[in-house]
């Protein structure tokens, strides 16, 4: 995604700040009286993502998630966090809507592919079939009276690669609106979260570019308040062995990464939804993927996929509500 801010008033100035987090580069834009004001909030900002890391990171073998997948298959509910317990309850809930396409315990076939990546070396079949055997969302049993999860089946593994960074987003735009900055923006890679638009501007204007290489024009103008967007898709993370190319997105039900080109955005009430949906629809397709978005109140959603024929170009009824025309 690409970002393009306007705005401005005479007691409000826009402010700038990026650090690397998350594997990438988490971007803050907000409108505060003075510099001081806005430094401080900034470092709470990027405060709050060190903390969410550290709750939700599978690269990080001491992370929370990462403790409570020691316990797989073990028996015993664990006691966790409010934020890790959100957004599991979250995962799986998009996890039943989407017949599983979305589903956070894919943790060992995405350890696979990532190692096929590297190695540019296709796990066997055998492997697949073990890893597919770890993944499941339905073993996961929460107690929201005990606020306690339990993965059922030892061996399985979180990975919510397809749903933390919106969630953080969302969280820092929460974090940075209960200090009295409600007009901002934050953007970890190409999940977005805006707030109250700048002064004096109808809305946030966020550029989609979807596989923008094939075509550009497939790229759109939004503009966006108090809203999540999200983008997957393979344009920059993928591989490619013995001639076919291999997304870094796997289906967990085929264990395989994907190999039809695609992209998709989705525009939600907020960036966990967006971020969680985005990786579901790409899996699903745009006929199936389109037919789960009209069912959810709020959602909506642009798919782009190239083919042998050419670029095809999908949208939700109610997706051009956020265009700005030419």
């Amino acid at each position: 995604m690409s970002l393009t801010v306007t705005g401005s008033a005479q007691s409000l100035e826009r402010f700038t700040f990026a650090e690397p987090h998350l594997g990438t580069i988490i971007e803050l834009t907000l409108y505060a009286s003075d510099e001081t004001v806005a430094n401080e909030a900034a470092r709470a900002a990027f405060a709050r993502v060190k903390e969410l890391d550290q709750i939700f990171s599978d690269y990080k073998t001491d992370s929370e998630a990462m403790r409570l997948c020691e316990t797989a298959g073990k028996g015993k509910p664990v006691r966790v966090s409010p934020e890790l317990f959100e957004l599991l309850q979250r995962s799986i809930t998009i996890s039943e809507r989407t017949d599983g396409a979305f589903d956070v315990t894919v943790g060992p076939l995405v350890k696979l592919w990532r190692a096929a990546r590297k190695q540019k070396k296709l796990p066997t079949q055998i492997e697949i079939a073990a890893a597919k055997a770890l993944v499941d969302w339905r073993q996961i049993k929460l107690s929201e009276a005990e606020r306690t999860i339990e993965l059922r089946r030892a061996g399985m593994q979180l990975d919510f690669g397809g749903i933390a960074k919106g969630y953080i987003a969302q969280d820092v735009s929460r974090l940075l609106r209960e200090r009295g900055l409600p007009q901002t923006l934050v953007a970890a890679s190409g999940d977005i979260v805006a707030g109250d638009p700048p002064p004096g501007a109808a809305g946030w204007k966020v550029g989609v570019a979807p596989l923008e290489a094939l075509r550009p024009s497939s790229g759109r103008l939004l503009s966006l308040k108090n809203c999540g967007v999200s983008t997957a898709g393979d344009a920059f993370q993928f591989v490619e062995i013995d001639g076919i190319r291999y997304s870094h997105i796997v289906d967990p039900k085929t264990g395989i990464g994907l190999t039809h080109r695609s992209s998709v955005t989705i525009v939600a009430t907020d960036g966990t939804t967006a971020d969680g949906y985005d990786t579901a629809v790409c899996i699903m397709g745009p006929e199936a993927g389109l037919k789960v978005v009209a069912g959810i109140e709020n959602l909506q959603t642009l798919i782009v996929v190239a083919s042998e024929t050419g670029i095809q170009v999908h949208e939700s009824s109610g997706f051009r509500q956020f265009e700005i025309k030419p």
